[in-house]
């Protein structure tokens, strides 16, 4: 299927107009890919590890299918797709807290078989290996995508220039080529887009071409809302220009294998970059919180980019992975991050922390899970109203 063709089915499959059905379908499918891939970094360590997995289920609730491997594992999709979950033998519920009951009446084989009284090194390779999947399929996304679709490359030439912007302020002028920022070799219109939207307030340094010579020109971006094709609005640094859209200027450009794997780690290094300078922004107060959203916000955005094309779809499929990745890595109790937290406490204090000190900290971790929740389908909520 050639990106014409691609894109006018996508296009009419979802519809422009967002219907439910075109925001549910690649919704489902986006968080399904994602939540997959995180489970099975799990699932996959622990085989290794020799414990024995009781289920491997795609979204919460009551079971709609399912069926038991060999091995005894119940894989199953059930049916509130907002997640998934690895349980382990030895395992009180979905969140890998121990049964204590079950544990003390384990034989020296069950043992061997149970989660809990695996080593330590094997316990935290079992709950890093979720995020590190989420990675690793961040990387195989971007690069397949690179490699089927390719990638516009506009080049850094400036086009128009806003009156009164921080580029006019600056001295910049139609036709200058921008060669690098800060040293930075800039080889794309993107690649200044990126750096500009991540410096907001801050003094870059570019190095432009203009007819024939380098001139050093030094501007601050400046941060302001902008609309995106759909109505969202982002908080970003801006130069105040427009690229150039003239013939030798625009190229689509291919890569192969070994150049897309590589453009594909760029690729999730930039989202795990911009994350932590957002979660920054929040904590100095540059960026807004209302730019957190939840499943409905990821399921309008979804439903949206469907209507660009697979690859579109694709691409957002690996931010969102990088992001779960980055997210279970917060060393909140629930959470990945919470459970390698524990087990950092007990490779410093030679033991595991207590049963009541765990169960306390999964009480916690639950709290701010849900607050967190709570927090960002309130933003959704308030992000629709204002459409």
């Amino acid at each position: 299927m050639d990106a014409v063709s691609d894109v006018s089915f996508m296009g009419s499959l979802f519809g422009a107009g967002g219907s439910l059905l075109g925001y549910l379908i690649p919704f489902v499918f986006v968080l399904t890919l994602v939540v997959f891939f995180h489970e099975l970094g799990h699932f996959w360590v622990a085989r290794r590890a020799g414990v024995r997995v009781l289920a491997f289920s795609i979204g919460f609730g009551p079971e709609l299918i399912g069926f038991n491997d060999r091995h005894g594992t119940r894989w199953k999709i059930a049916a509130i797709p907002l997640g998934g979950y690895v349980r382990f033998y030895g395992d009180e519920d979905a969140a890998s807290a121990p049964d204590a009951e079950k544990l003390e009446s384990m034989n020296p084989q069950e043992r061997k078989e149970s989660f809990f009284y695996q080593p330590l090194g094997w316990r935290a390779a079992i709950v890093a290996a979720g995020p590190v999947a989420n990675f690793i399929l961040a990387i195989v996304i971007f690069s397949i995508v690179f490699m089927v679709y390719g990638r516009q490359v506009a080049a850094p030439r400036v086009d128009q220039v806003g009156a009164g912007s921080a580029a006019a302020q600056a001295g910049f002028e139609p036709g200058d080529l921008v060669l690098s920022i800060d040293g930075q070799k800039i080889s794309s219109f993107s690649d200044m887009q990126r750096i500009v939207g991540m410096h907001a307030g801050t003094a870059l340094t570019f190095i432009v071409e203009r007819g024939g010579a380098e001139v050093s020109l030094q501007a601050t971006p400046e941060l302001k809302e902008v609309k995106d094709p759909f109505g969202n609005v982002q908080r970003t640094g801006l130069l105040g220009i427009s690229r150039s859209l003239s013939a030798g200027d625009v190229t689509v450009q291919h890569y192969g294998p070994v150049e897309a794997v590589g453009m594909g780690v760029q690729e999730t290094w930039y989202v795990v970059t911009r994350t932590f300078d957002y979660i920054g922004g929040l904590v100095t107060g540059r960026e807004s919180a209302d730019q957190l959203g939840g499943p409905i916000r990821i399921a309008q955005v979804s439903g949206q980019v469907a209507t660009f094309g697979f690859g579109a779809l694709l691409s957002l499929a690996a931010v969102l992975s990088v992001s779960i990745g980055l997210l279970n890595l917060f060393p909140i109790p629930m959470l990945d991050g919470g459970h390698l937290l524990f087990y950092a406490c007990e490779a410093v204090r030679g033991r595991p922390l207590s049963a009541r000190a765990q169960d306390i900290g999964f009480r916690i971790g639950l709290a701010l899970v849900l607050m967190l929740m709570i927090f960002a389908t309130w933003n959704d909520v308030l992000h629709l109203a204002t459409m």
